[in-house]
């Protein structure tokens, strides 16, 4: 067990191991980068100054900038260096005793995650979401097509997405409003029309993102490569207005009722860091079928990430707890679906968001939306001492990951 000389709360999810990449503000400053270690935020903009990473760093003024996009495009060995020496530079016993011992250097580059701002730590290009958890396409095939044709032919052979919308993605916390749209008149007979009004079943979806960095391409990425362009791990809730979605999906999938709001957690970990919590997946294997060579992974796999929504309404104090899921519930890894992406030669650049789709395991206490959860409303979900099929007004919600 690794530790810092900076002092880290006992609980903290941000230690010495961890190290993660985002992007704050104090009053008077721009936005630049920085790394987190327990309760304290460190701008690598002034480290950066400093010459921490001069031998390391290809060029120069990377952290000072609004968004990570141009650090994140650099190869995944600078990724990597980077990280090691923040660590080097804080770990006990320090090896490099650089910041240590520069009292000004920590009074200018520390602050307390109470003071600051955090922002959107990526300009998002392009974002794409998934649909590759088996047990969540197999609860929603069920709801609306029945056991017998819960998954699409076309399911188990490549990882199905569709193309989201970058422009409303936006870091957590963030006030969503209950969108208005096209709503089916008669739930039992869609031949009597559309109305207008506001959503009545509004839905969290709990996902995790995938962070593409490296230099654009246009060519079609291996396994190997795909592993190598994904710098890291965002949470995300794709937030879901399930009765606009059932009357606009066919033939093309969601618009209008997924395009309002996505958001995602201010912290983006590594890969790096995830890896000594690599797992196999729920699946456990992919031979029937087995994919095409170009998905075919041979270290098939994922994360033990423990992911939880809990839920505060706007008459309790603290956030309830209504789902425990696992990154492990994926049938196709992130690998998997940015090679799929690339198949036909589709330009990949740094920024760029893969959605996991919502992430459901195998019990009912593991499905990841209120959709699954209530099974379409046809039960109440316990919040505490609420009870809902569906999130009201004043919800909070309210998403962690953790890596035990």
């Amino acid at each position: 067990m690794a530790y810092s000389w900076l002092k880290v709360p006992n609980d903290s999810d941000f230690t010495i191991v961890n190290v993660p990449f985002g992007v704050f503000s104090v009053p008077g400053k721009s936005p630049r980068a920085a790394t987190i270690l327990g309760d304290t935020v460190l701008d690598l903009s002034l480290l950066e100054e400093a010459g921490l990473f001069d031998d390391i760093m290809p060029i120069a003024n990377i952290f000072c900038r609004p968004d990570l996009n141009t650090f994140i495009e650099q190869p995944k060995a600078v990724w990597s260096n980077v990280r090691q020496r923040v660590i080097h530079l804080l770990v006990e016993p320090c090896e490099d005793p650089r910041l240590k011992e520069n009292s000004a250097l920590q009074r200018a580059s520390f602050h307390h995650i109470a003071e600051v701002k955090m922002h959107l730590p990526i300009h998002v290009g392009d974002y794409t979401d998934f649909y590759s958890s088996r047990e969540h396409a197999t609860n929603v095939g069920t709801m609306f097509r029945g056991k017998d044709d819960a998954l699409q032919p076309n399911w188990l052979h490549l990882p199905v997405g569709y193309h989201g919308r970058a422009s409303t993605v936006y870091v957590s916390p963030h006030n969503v409003h209950r969108p208005c749209g096209q709503l089916q008149k008669d739930a039992n007979d869609p031949s009597q029309g559309s109305e207008y009004g506001p959503c009545q079943l509004m839905d969290f979806e709990l996902e995790m993102a995938a962070v593409v960095g490296g230099a654009a391409n246009t060519r079609p990425m291996t396994i190997e490569q795909a592993k190598s362009r994904i710098f890291g791990f965002l949470l995300m809730n794709d937030w879901s207005a399930r009765d606009i979605q059932k009357w606009e999906y066919v033939p093309l999938g969601p618009f209008t009722s997924k395009n309002f709001a996505t958001t995602v957690s201010p912290w983006i970990v590594t890969a790096d860091a995830l890896e000594a919590f690599a797992a196999p997946t729920s699946a456990g294997l992919q031979d029937n079928p087995t994919p095409l060579p170009y998905l075919q992974d041979p270290e098939y796999g994922s994360y033990d990430v423990v992911m939880t929504v809990a839920i505060q309404s706007a008459r309790q104090s603290q956030p309830n707890v209504v789902c425990t899921s696992n990154f492990k519930n994926l049938y196709w890894n992130s690998a998997q679906q940015l090679a799929h992406h690339t198949v036909t030669g589709c330009s990949m650049k740094a920024g760029d968001l893969l959605g996991s789709g919502t992430i459901s395991g195998s019990t009912e206490t593991s499905f990841g939306s209120m959709l699954e959860l209530s099974w379409k409303g046809s039960r109440e979900v316990k919040v505490g001492e609420e009870k809902r099929k569906f999130l009201h007004d004043g919800d909070v919600v309210v998403l962690k990951g953790h890596c035990v």
